[in-house]
């Protein structure tokens, strides 16, 4: 299982709107990707336009290449893309621990 972190900053005074975009996108399209296991939006407190997705995929070819590289992220960025600020920056992670 991989960890994708994306972090999303957003246009200010539009936060409810992106968070209601991203409640969407989730259910009407990343809940559709193969490989998506699960998904949790945070955001900042002392930097408060800025969200991170807390994404799991089963490995990093279905993030990479099945849903990046695919039809639904096409669907996903335009449900939720015209909030950000700039584009936002992607990482993935391993679990080391089980703590």
């Amino acid at each position: 299982m991989v960890l994708e972190i994306a972090f999303v900053e957003v246009v200010p005074e539009h936060h409810s709107d992106f968070e209601k975009a991203v409640q969407r996108a989730v259910s009407e399209v990343l809940s559709n990707a193969p490989g998506f296991i699960d998904f949790e939006m945070h955001k900042g407190i002392e930097q408060a336009n800025t969200y991170t997705f807390h994404i799991h995929w089963e490995t990093l070819e279905h993030h990479t290449v099945g849903f990046r590289e695919g039809e639904l992220f096409k669907k996903w960025r335009e449900i939720i893309g015209e909030y950000f600020a700039k584009p936002p920056i992607v990482e993935h992670w391993n679990n080391v621990s089980n703590l």
